[in-house]
């Protein structure tokens, strides 16, 4: 029996014909341009990135004591030793300048340390405190619970499955009552020596580069120029980056360089003033 053209063979029809070469259509549908599906699957829901966060504030003690250290020693022994100058032996400004040093570093550690120890100290006494209340009066700060939740939003009817949760433990209870009550975080119990070593150094490393000239110049109107050049620098440099670091802004960075410029100057005019003031009445 004769087949027709139709059911010809697909070999019998050579493998340069055009039927050959074409590629089978699709079974399902029709095939879908890329432009097409790129745009559906960014219409598509996509999973959720994961939140970094950003903030600063497990490193803001450290550096509020890198800013507070550097900043006065920076402007502190600068206005010494540029007031020492006046007298005109380098001898006299490295002394009183090292002198200073020391003992402003000793100084600003001590008080760096004694500071982070007494709010150490404040903190364990008004824990004492708060947990003597809650064994006395639970009422009342059962009460306050219901007062501080309010402030955030939070009515009667939604706060209490959550206070009946935080006042099942004690320990959780005297904790909520610190954090947003008192507004008391724990203080790190290493703190104090972190806080004493990290103002200290940065009091001893601010202070000891305006006396660097000092050290290879004989002539102190010199060493006094180029402490003023470095020191000028070494306080925009440090104005900016200290305001930067803190509101990540450049407005901020230059209004912190200026600030810290202006104060850095008013520092050492009035003690360079006083010194040689003091020095002509005695001659």
């Amino acid at each position: 029996m004769s087949q027709s053209s139709d059911e010809t063979p697909l070999l019998s029809r050579g493998l340069n014909s055009p039927e050959r070469l074409a590629p089978p259509p699709s079974s399902s549908s029709t095939r879908i341009r890329p432009k097409v599906a790129n745009r559906m699957l960014s219409s598509a829901p996509q999973p959720e990135r994961p939140h970094v966060e950003t903030h600063t504030g497990q490193h803001d003690a450290i550096m509020r004591d890198v800013i507070i250290g550097f900043s006065d020693g920076l402007t502190v022994p600068f206005a010494l030793t540029a007031g020492l100058s006046s007298l005109g032996d380098p001898r006299i400004v490295i002394m009183g300048g090292l002198a200073e040093l020391c003992s402003g570093m000793i100084s600003m550690g001590l008080g760096a340390y004694l500071a982070a120890d007494t709010e150490r100290q404040h903190w364990e006494a008004e824990l004492a405190r708060e947990s003597e209340e809650v064994d006395t009066c639970p009422a009342t700060e059962r009460a306050e619970i219901y007062d501080i939740l309010a402030r955030y939003g939070v009515g009667h009817a939604a706060a209490t499955p959550l206070v009946a949760e935080l006042t099942a433990s004690k320990d959780r209870w005297v904790r909520f009552m610190m954090d947003f009550e008192l507004r008391l975080p724990e203080p790190d119990v290493g703190r104090a020596w972190v806080s004493a070593v990290t103002m200290g150094l940065s009091y001893f490393v601010g202070g000891l580069v305006p006396m660097l000239p000092y050290f290879f110049l004989r002539r102190t109107d010199r060493a006094l120029l180029v402490s003023v050049a470095i020191t000028v620098v070494i306080l925009l440099i440090f104005g900016f980056l200290k305001n930067w670091l803190a509101i990540r802004t450049r407005k901020a960075g230059l209004w912190g360089s200026v600030q810290t410029l202006i104060v850095g100057a008013l520092a050492a005019g009035t003690s360079y003033a006083i010194v040689r003031a003091l020095d002509n009445g005695s001659s």
